[in-house]
């Protein structure tokens, strides 16, 4: 047998990635799992995938009937009736009849049983792909652990040698010896598991090709199983070129000094309704007019409101979207994994060439995306990382708790993911509330350290003069001790 390592792809797309190209021809997996994680379904693309390739494949099963199988397969759109099927379950009429044996073993006659009905069924259909549903029937027919051991090794010898690459089911169980004897057997591991964050799986054991380390995101969908790795910045020799992101506002552009370099991440943070959201739509706005495409993802408004309210201030984002040059994206509460909704923008940017990427905001981002909160910031900084090594800008909205003044310049600690911080806030002037807009953090190139006071008004977002001569604006209060600055703060 030619010794060379050939693989093959399992029929799921994300799952070949974390087997770093696909499963291992001739090998045996084991696929584990608490009941409904979709072992069997997975079993069920690999056999589908072989039959595409007008390869012969063989389902071994004992639960379900061939009928159950092909019925749960189709609500997900997987066909696999011309595979060949043998079923190692007892018949119906096994409850009703009495069985006895004398003088022999039960599980001898049982074992010869399914051993001559695999050895018959293989020999006679030769397949490429086989898939045992679950592998633990075998081990009830056996008589201790040392004998199921010398079952599965053999039986592994006698399909290595026809390179028949195997599939087989197992519900963990810690409290019983022979989960420790599939796993150490099996060439590869493929766990599954269903939690309150979703649908996880994890490949931690994978001979020959090696494997992505660690959990990622997995959906069962109306085509079946989908696996979401976690994204991995590309290694990029492409050099820094220092293009600037502006918002066409002359007084805030001077403020960021003349924009913000492109392929960095930038935070505009701010109380609620301070203006966050009509800021980072203005630098689209601007970017399109400058041949950028850009990419929203709402997660605190809906697609109409936010097309609404953008242009109620002149910001003319229906017809950006009509020319291609900007698309907005609602994202459903708990719908996805932090993966998936990476994979989501991962598949915009390579459809359609975005230059931009916007989040907005992030405190949606963390209640509408399943996961631990800390994780879910984590794998934020991971997509940042990837979209630019991809060449990609990113803004992201952050929602503070203050309505007036600034005791931190992001919610979540999350200042180390950003490159730039620009931030709103509320002062009290005279009974009333005023807008300023300031930067905090500017990773390249200059900025202004001073705050200039703004409003959004129907004819778009006005920024002033820079605010001098007064104190405790990030406090909320502004003081002075020449009424002239008060009066002068009044006119800007």
């Amino acid at each position: 047998m030619d010794s060379r390592v050939t693989s093959i792809r399992s029929g799921v797309d994300g799952l070949d990635e974390l087997l770093c190209g696909g499963l291992v021809t001739g090998r045996m997996y084991l696929v584990q799992g608490k009941p409904g994680t979709g072992k069997t379904l997975l079993g069920m693309h690999f056999l589908e995938e072989g039959l595409r390739n007008d390869e012969t494949v063989l389902f071994i099963h004992g639960e379900e009937s061939r009928e159950e199988i092909l019925a749960n397969g189709v609500a997900v759109g997987i066909d696999i009736s011309e595979a060949a099927f043998l079923d190692l379950g007892p018949d119906s009429e096994f409850f009703t009849e009495n069985y006895s044996y004398d003088l022999v073993n039960p599980s001898d006659i049982e074992r010869e049983r399914y051993t001559q009905d695999i050895y018959d069924a293989i020999h006679e259909i030769d397949p490429d792909r086989v898939v045992i549903d679950p592998i633990t029937q075998l081990r009830y027919v056996e008589a201790n652990d040392h004998q199921f051991r010398k079952r599965i090794l053999s039986f592994m010898r006698f399909l290595k040698q026809g390179e028949v690459t195997v599939i087989t089911t197992a519900t963990r169980s810690p409290e019983q010896e022979y989960d420790t004897e599939i796993r150490s057997l099996s060439d590869g591991i493929i766990e599954l598991d269903r939690g309150a964050d979703g649908r996880r799986v994890q490949v931690p054991k994978h001979r020959a090709l090696g494997q992505r380390e660690g959990d990622h995101g997995m959906e069962i969908r109306d085509d079946g199983i989908e696996v979401y790795p976690r994204l991995v910045p590309e290694r990029t020799d492409r050099q820094f070129e220092s293009r600037l992101l502006r918002s066409g506002i002359d007084g805030l552009d001077d403020l960021i000094g003349r924009g913000f370099d492109q392929r960095t991440v930038t935070f505009i943070s701010g109380p609620t309704g301070a203006g966050k959201t009509s800021i980072g739509t203005q630098f689209l706005a601007k970017a399109a007019e400058d041949g950028l495409k850009s990419a929203i993802y709402l997660f605190e408004e809906d697609a109409r409101t936010y097309e609404h309210r953008s242009e109620s201030i002149g910001i003319p984002v229906s017809r950006l979207r009509e020319e291609g040059m900007l698309s907005t994206t609602e994202i459903e509460p708990r719908a996805l994994s932090s993966e998936e909704f990476a994979h989501m923008v991962k598949q915009q940017i390579d459809r359609q060439e975005t230059d931009i990427v916007m989040i907005d905001g992030i405190g949606g981002y963390t209640v509408s995306i399943r996961g631990d909160e800390t994780e879910l910031i984590r794998e934020l900084h991971g997509l940042t990382r990837y979209l630019k090594s991809r060449g990609v800008t990113v803004l992201i909205t952050n929602e503070i708790a203050e309505i007036t003044g600034i005791s931190s310049a992001t919610d979540s600690n999350l200042s180390y993911v950003a490159d730039n911080i620009a931030f709103l806030s509320y002062v009290e002037m005279d009974g009333s509330l005023r807008k300023v807009v300031g930067v905090l953090k500017k990773r390249t190139g200059g900025f202004e350290h001073t705050l200039r006071e703004f409003e959004i008004a129907e004819d778009g977002i006005r920024v002033g003069d820079p605010l001098t001569g007064l104190s405790g604006i990030l406090q909320g209060t502004p003081r002075t001790d020449d009424p002239s600055d008060i009066s002068r703060l009044d006119r800007s």
